[in-house]
């Protein structure tokens, strides 16, 4: 977060740069790509994208060319491609495959257009900058919370873990961080799935075979993010499963909120998408002017900035989404969730 604040100041005291993007592909000194891998995350279009693009016009009168791939790496591609085309001097890459994510950094390399890494890591190529956050702990505090949340008398029982996607880089870090706890903690994994595209249907499709199998077996799921946690929960109420087990989730989604608040989620990772989208957007400013930038880490070559995530359960909302403004109370305690909301104290 302090360099997040040093950068902060240092992109405030750029001077704007004004003018049309470059035609032929010639790169611009006041374009930049923001290009986003899905819409099923409801973090980007509801956070990262307006932060980002907002902490961009503060800076100066700046262009942002903006695309979201739908999870479709081929998309993409194109996408970024365009970009180029139409003058972009940097991009703002999240890849929806970490690995064929490379060729599109070869391509803006060849234009000499610096690329930054967002959120995810890019597999390969000359990067500019990564900026996400410490991914290999949002595992361990997702197990912790999952080890401690599970109740003594479901030792006897096993557990599912439904990972991410495949081709997210960031995916492998969460299951990495997941097993450090889990592998010692005595747990038994009954199965586990690295669901593609992070899809919640494909998550409550294997759940649901899961609980056809091991019936009342299942004393937790660990979920790597909402939108899975939402599809393995489905799965559990379509099999009228009572109790739930209990269920990890990451993003902090209204959705998963409320979840929590109704008892069908235990908990998720709450991550400050507003320190980490314009941080972006102020490095991607003093790249267009060709300045240095630094950073407190260095990831396989690259300046790296990993910002902390913070784990949520029901005792926590009030002090970390709501004292954020990440969510209100009335976002959050809309009238179906008014009961919840009084019991747990939010208001």
């Amino acid at each position: 977060m302090a360099a997040a604040s040093g950068f902060l100041l240092a992109a405030a005291m750029l001077s704007a740069c004004t003018g049309a993007p470059s035609p032929g592909g010639t790169p611009s000194d006041d374009t930049i790509a923001l290009l986003l891998p899905d819409a099923k995350t409801a973090r980007y279009e509801t956070f990262d994208r307006p932060m980002f693009e907002a902490r961009v016009a503060e800076l100066g009168d700046y262009e942002v060319l903006y695309a979201n791939a739908d999870q479709d790496a081929a998309k993409q591609q194109q996408q970024a491609e365009s970009a180029l085309t139409a003058g972009a001097g940097v991009l703002v890459l999240d890849p929806v495959d970490a690995n064929a994510a490379v060729s599109i950094v070869g391509s803006a390399n060849a234009k000499s257009v610096p690329v930054i890494s967002y959120d995810r890591l890019i597999a390969g190529g000359d990067l500019a900058y990564y900026i996400s956050f410490d991914n290999e702990k949002v595992g361990v505090l997702q197990a912790t919370a999952f080890v401690e949340g599970v109740h003594a008398e479901d030792e006897g029982r096993g557990i599912l873990m439904v990972n991410g996607s495949p081709t997210d880089s960031n995916a492998a870090l969460f299951k990495r961080g997941a097993h450090s706890i889990i592998d010692g903690s005595g747990l038994r994994v009954l199965a586990e799935y690295d669901t593609p595209g992070w899809s919640p249907e494909k998550a409550q499709e294997w759940v649901s075979g899961q609980i056809a199998q091991h019936g009342g077996a299942i004393a937790g799921v660990y979920a790597a993010n909402d939108a899975t946690a939402g599809g393995a929960i489905a799965a559990l109420r379509v099999a009228n499963v009572d109790p739930l087990p209990i269920v990890t989730g990451q993003d902090a989604e209204l959705s998963a909120i409320q979840r929590i608040l109704t008892g069908d989620q235990y908990m998720t990772v709450y991550k400050a998408i507003k320190p980490q989208a314009e941080l972006a957007a102020e490095v991607a400013v003093r790249l267009l002017h060709g300045e240095k930038v630094t950073a407190p880490l260095e990831i396989q070559g690259t300046p790296a900035t990993l910002l902390d995530p913070v784990a949520v359960t029901i005792d926590d909302i009030m002090d970390t989404v709501v004292a954020d403004g990440f969510w209100t109370v009335e976002d959050i305690c809309t009238p179906a969730y008014a009961d919840a909301c009084e019991a747990a104290g939010i208001g």
